[in-house]
């Protein structure tokens, strides 16, 4: 029985969401294939093996040196045919929700989107999923051979590193002909760095209306450079101009499970609790104390957040010996 797990990366920048699938896939008593789709990352296919793959292929040329639906497929289309495996997981990353929608669509696939855990049972994949907004889990039994999943970042433990590891590299080249291919990758815009990503953040300190404007997120944003966390917020914050999209967590935004989520002025409405009620440990300040957040919070604070997050950022520095 062979899982077939798909390794994000940007540049040879591996997502850390990538060894946590892999982890995942070593859980399920089988046999590990790791693909790796990059230009000049022999690098990324021996990590792989270090973080548990058993065999690794790796495309690596040219064609392949951004991400691009079609190449990436074809590689793909490639692995499944040689393997023949009951299982492909891919990490729940922005590209690998793509990747393995067009995938499913393109080989006529089953495909469980966003699952916070896989297992196979009597030769069939059962994903979980949480569906009504996060309210409920649902169990999905998919019928194609393989089944294609997408695990949620952070649903599975990422496992250890061992450089002792050993695995069989396969190399191969490019499927497609670049004149084959009809999309093309002209650059890349960035407009901020430094910034932790949502995604990946075990530490995440997050806003709502309770901010009152653009302003309000700046104590937030020291208590998150404090903490080495990332920024969040509500639909309410993003809707009103006060911060961008990309930090928006929820129904419409990014769903996260990070260690601790600290709550700022977040009423709690269940579109914003279905992108963060995972969470190990969520923190809440509002000062309603009627506030939904309160009925899933772990520690609630009742008061004025100018108040409580500058007292928090002032102990975090006491105690982290941060400036």
């Amino acid at each position: 029985m062979t899982v077939v797990v798909w390794v994000d990366h940007h540049r040879g920048q591996v997502q850390p969401a990538s060894w946590e699938t892999l982890g995942k896939a070593c859980d399920l008593d089988s046999s590990v294939v790791a693909v790796v789709i990059g230009q000049d990352v022999q690098g990324v296919a021996e990590e792989a093996i270090r973080y548990g793959a058993g065999k690794v292929y790796l495309y690596d040329d040219p064609v392949y040196a951004d991400f691009r639906f079609e190449p990436y497929v074809a590689a793909l289309m490639d692995v499944i045919q040689a393997e023949q495996p009951v299982l492909a997981l891919f990490p729940g990353t922005t590209r690998g929700r793509d990747l393995s929608a067009a995938f499913a669509c393109r080989a006529d696939l089953g495909l469980a989107p966003d699952a916070q855990d896989v297992q196979i049972a009597e030769g069939k994949v059962v994903a979980r999923r949480p569906v009504y907004s996060g309210n409920m889990i649902a169990e999905v039994v998919v019928e194609t051979t393989p089944a294609v999943v997408s695990l949620r970042p952070r649903a599975a433990t990422m496992p250890e590193a061992d450089p002792s590891r050993q695995g069989d590299i396969v190399r191969k080249g490019a499927i497609l002909a670049e004149e084959a291919i009809p999309t093309k990758v002209v650059g890349f815009e960035q407009t901020e760095t430094g910034e932790v990503s949502l995604t990946d953040a075990r530490i995440i300190v997050s806003g709502g209306r309770g901010v009152k404007g653009p302003e309000g997120f700046e104590p937030l944003r020291e208590l998150a450079r404090v903490l080495g966390a990332a920024v969040g917020a509500s639909r309410a914050a993003v809707d009103a101009g006060w911060i961008p999209y990309k930090h928006q967590v929820g129904q419409t935004g990014k769903t996260v499970r990070p260690d601790v989520y600290i709550a700022c002025g977040i009423s709690g409405a269940i579109q914003h609790q279905a992108g963060m009620r995972e969470s190990k440990i969520i923190v809440a300040i509002n000062k309603d104390p009627d506030a939904p957040i309160f009925q899933i919070a772990d520690y609630g604070i009742v008061d004025d957040l100018f108040k409580i997050v500058p007292a928090l950022t002032e102990e975090a520095r006491k105690r982290l010996g941060r400036a």
